[in-house]
């Protein structure tokens, strides 16, 4: 697919674009095209003519995604600056593109005296996959707070889906393939800045305790299965530590896998692989990868 094929546009558009600088794994291959809209119209008119056959996939902080080392064909479209802004609509709503982070949302929220966001605050990732993902942790979920997403659709069209459109449940939605979020409102309600900073804290802190934030990582890994927590499986399966090449299941968080440096994207999904074959022997339950894993082998 050369540059002549595709549609003329003002943001920035790069061939055989490395990705492994933009996840958190640091592995993989490179995107055919990565595209860099200057803003939503640029999006929504490269997506309009662009042929409908290629394939587009959103990558937000690449916090929650294996890119397979055979890299990612047709269009990877990753939200810039153009797209982090978040401010308060009201007392109690934040308005917040799709290419914002949680910890800006939930500090934009903080400052505007809006509590209930303050969750947002511990998952890494951008509001783009928060509504995609039905991204949650320490007692909330984006189900729980979203009033309307505003979406690109990949035929180019913009429309506006509210959470019951999107069908939520653990981990999912029902956002069309191709769909890209551009921005999303966000409701919460009145509180004291100093209270919901403390929130925050203490959010930041049992993460910091529990979790290898300093490491090559990608999240939690596997969904939590009913009534049970996929670390605990993991680590009754006896997968505390184990490796497979440059890749570890770590010994601080079981639901996490560790890049140890030279570690392929194949070690790390392989080695995903071979702890939900053991945790399925040992339990019996099959667990789910809540990873993305994207793009071709090599």
């Amino acid at each position: 697919m050369s540059v002549t094929l595709l549609p003329k546009v003002r943001g920035k558009l790069t061939a055989d674009a490395p990705l492994a600088p933009l996840v958190w794994f640091k592995s993989g291959g490179n995107a055919q095209w990565l595209f860099e809209p200057a803003d939503v119209e640029d999006l929504s008119d490269f997506m309009a003519g662009l042929d409908p056959e290629v394939p587009v996939m959103a990558l937000g902080l690449g916090s929650n995604l294996i890119v397979r080392d055979g890299g990612v064909p047709g269009v990877v479209v990753r939200l810039g600056k153009p797209f982090a802004r978040v401010e308060a609509m009201n007392a109690t709503t934040v308005l917040a593109g799709g290419g914002a982070s949680g910890i800006l949302v939930s500090s934009v929220a903080r400052d505007n005296g809006i509590a209930g966001l303050e969750f947002l605050r511990s998952i890494p990732g951008t509001v783009g996959g928060f509504v995609r993902m039905n991204g949650g942790a320490y007692g909330g979920e984006l189900a729980d707070v979203l009033g309307a997403a505003f979406v690109v659709l990949r035929s180019g069209e913009q429309i506006e889906l509210s959470a019951a459109d999107l069908h939520y449940s653990y981990r999912h939605s029902e956002l069309p393939p191709g769909a890209i979020v551009v921005d999303a409102v966000l409701h919460g309600e009145p509180g004291e800045p100093a209270a919901i900073q403390a929130e925050m804290d203490r959010i930041a802190a049992a993460r910091e305790e529990s979790q290898p934030l300093r490491s090559k990582t990608g999240g939690s890994t596997f969904k939590n299965p009913p009534g049970d927590k996929a670390w605990r499986l993991v680590d009754a399966a006896g997968c505390r530590g184990l490796r497979k090449g440059g890749a570890q299941v770590s010994e601080k968080h079981t639901n996490f896998l560790l890049n140890l440096g030279d570690a392929t994207s194949a070690d790390i999904e392989g080695l995903g692989e071979e702890v939900r074959a053991r945790v399925k022997a040992s339990s019996g339950i099959e667990l789910e990868w809540e990873i993305q894993r994207v793009g071709v082998t090599k």
